[in-house]
């Protein structure tokens, strides 16, 4: 008969071992495409969002939130319109917008990502140039 304690002990230890190993949102990161792009109306700012772990693409990820503005320049209230299009490489999320001015623009989003109980939230800063 094993005792009680040794039960317990490999318990915790399989518990231990399989809570590591679950995803989290942590565990992904958005990148931009290009870090720098013109100034003007119809910008197309893309990001790629990555698993860590692997560098793999997310290719099924569902944007719900999104927002871009000057924060990065102290200009938060100056926002832009943001419209999500389609993209052609995996695991590259594209939106266009309009960059009014040269300087620093912060991308905000937030994703889900299928099988992760929280949403993958992210801000990316782009360098809009003349």
């Amino acid at each position: 008969m094993i005792p009680k304690f040794v039960h317990a002990a490999v318990i915790a230890a399989i518990l231990g071992t399989t809570s590591t190993a679950i995803a989290g949102p942590d565990d992904y990161a958005f990148e931009p495409v290009k870090a720098e792009v013109k100034k003007g109306d119809d910008v197309i700012v893309a990001v790629r969002l990555l698993h860590k772990a692997t560098r793999k693409p997310v290719t099924d990820a569902v944007i719900t939130i999104k927002r871009i503005d000057m924060a990065p320049d102290g200009m938060g209230d100056m926002a832009s319109p943001l419209t999500q299009v389609p993209s052609d490489e995996p695991g590259v999320y594209a939106f266009k917008t309009e960059l009014a001015m040269a300087g620093r623009w912060q991308l905000n989003l937030a994703a889900r990502v299928q099988g992760e109980a929280q949403m993958v939230v992210g801000k990316i800063t782009f360098r809009a140039t003349r």
